[in-house]
């Protein structure tokens, strides 16, 4: 599969020629990750902290929050690699600092080596210093320390003129369990499928900056169909992850998807179709995902009311449940409150909004047995809901919180803070006497 790169000079997206020359300019870093997230995981590369000549973190920092990114450049230290990783990147990109003694304090599934290599040899400090180090010895020493190792051949590099792909079974044979991804010099879908095929994914950033490669190609590269029409089945989710329905998609379609972020698929009565056009109920592409076997694709969609069903129910097989159902009913009933509905009264009373949180704490931390606890959680999580639309967040924004303090390595004491007293009528939780006592 791809890996889509974002080099980060200056504050912009450039692409260089041999980690040297600068070839063009893109831009806005966060204009360009919001096309390339569709694919998948990016590859943010700060070049600036990389050649020790300052750092692009403010607006890196920006990419991670939004988007799932593997970040790289300048990655020295050990405090600076706990720090990239707290703030939610996926994975980091250590090279010259890939050193065991670093690496082994680190959770190694989310590690990932760089070793870059002019001609065979490894190069560091932004390509500007040879190593003398062989660059399969270099993939040997690493190997049992990270998850992952992005192989860049610098000779290569912005040069489109294709990378080196009888390097890379040596390369996969040395680096053992880890996923190899290849950088430098790949512009043909048919790269990106030979290297899917033996194990590895490709890094891709000029080819498809310049147009060269398009990002429907890039993408549909590994896939395969038994199907005489050539179709691929397309599961479509929401951003919660809830199975809205099965589309079908060609490489017409995904293209649209991929290019004008929605959801384009194919019909076999109509062909090209994009949601929502004629019915309202849009969607917005988050991002296109292969399966396993290559031979089926799945879109998560920000999917507008009242749904993905020709029959107006969210699903195809109804309207959804739990929690998702419930941030849909309060943010319709947040645009427009029914007259005299309970809903519509807390959001306009914070001053009850806060009692009836307190309360239903309070309920929730005295409930004994599990229905009860789970009763009580049910009343706490609606009113957190109702006070969440309120200050106009979703519960997506919610879950990408969750997901990026379960990616943290530095863990908070969690004390109460200073000053806060428990709610009325619950008496202090005593904290469990320490081992040995």
């Amino acid at each position: 599969m791809i890996v889509p790169s974002i080099d980060i000079q200056g504050g912009s997206t450039v692409q260089l020629i041999g980690g040297e020359q600068k070839a063009l300019d893109a831009g806005d870093p966060l204009l360009v990750a919001e096309r390339f997230a569709r694919a998948g995981e990016i590859a943010v590369i700060d070049l600036d902290a990389a050649m020790g000549k300052g750092d692009n973190e403010a607006q890196i920092r920006a990419l991670v929050e939004r988007f799932p990114c593997r970040v790289g450049g300048g990655i020295r230290d050990l405090a600076r690699a706990k720090r990239w990783l707290d703030h939610g990147a996926a994975k980091i990109i250590l090279g010259t600092a890939a050193r065991p003694e670093l690496l082994k304090e680190l959770p190694r599934e989310r590690l990932i080596a760089a070793v870059d290599a002019r001609n065979g040899e490894v190069v560091v400090n932004g390509w500007t210093t040879n190593t003398g180090l062989a660059l399969l010895d270099q993939v040997r020493l690493l190997a049992p320390y990270v998850g992952g190792f992005l192989v860049t051949f610098v000779e290569r590099e912005g040069r489109l003129g294709g990378t080196a792909l009888e390097r890379v079974p040596a390369i996969l044979e040395a680096a053992g369990d880890a996923r190899v991804t290849i950088a430098g010099g790949v512009s043909t879908a048919e790269e990106i499928a030979a290297l899917d095929r033996m194990g590895a994914d490709a890094q891709v950033g000029m080819a498809i900056y310049t147009g060269r490669l398009a990002m429907a190609d890039a993408v549909a590269a590994p896939l395969t169909s038994d199907r005489p029409d050539g179709l691929w089945p397309t599961v479509v989710v929401d951003v919660h992850g809830v199975a809205l329905g099965l589309c079908w998609s060609n490489r017409e379609s995904l293209a649209v998807a991929l290019e004008r972020g929605v959801g384009a698929y194919h019909s076999r009565r109509r062909g090209l179709w994009v949601k929502g056009e004629t019915s309202g109920a849009t969607q917005r592409l988050v991002r296109v995902d292969l399966d396993c076997d290559r031979d089926a694709l799945r879109f998560t969609v920000e999917q507008t009311a009242p749904g993905f069903c020709h029959e107006d129910t969210w699903t195809c097989w109804g309207p959804g449940r739990g929690l998702p159902r419930l941030a849909r009913e309060l943010a319709a009933r947040h645009d427009e409150p029914a007259a005299g509905s309970y809903t519509r009264r807390l959001l306009g009373d914070p001053a009850l909004l806060r009692a009836k949180l307190h309360e239903e704490a309070d309920e929730l931390l005295a409930a004994e047995g599990p229905e009860h606890a789970a009763e009580e959680a049910a009343d706490l999580l609606y009113f957190a809901m109702v006070a969440m639309t309120r200050a106009g967040a979703d519960l997506a924004a919610v879950e990408r919180a969750l997901d990026r303090r379960a990616l943290r390595t530095t863990r908070r004491p969690g004390d109460a803070k200073p000053g806060a007293i428990p709610p009325t009528g619950v008496p202090p939780v005593e904290p469990p006497p320490s081992e040995g006592r």
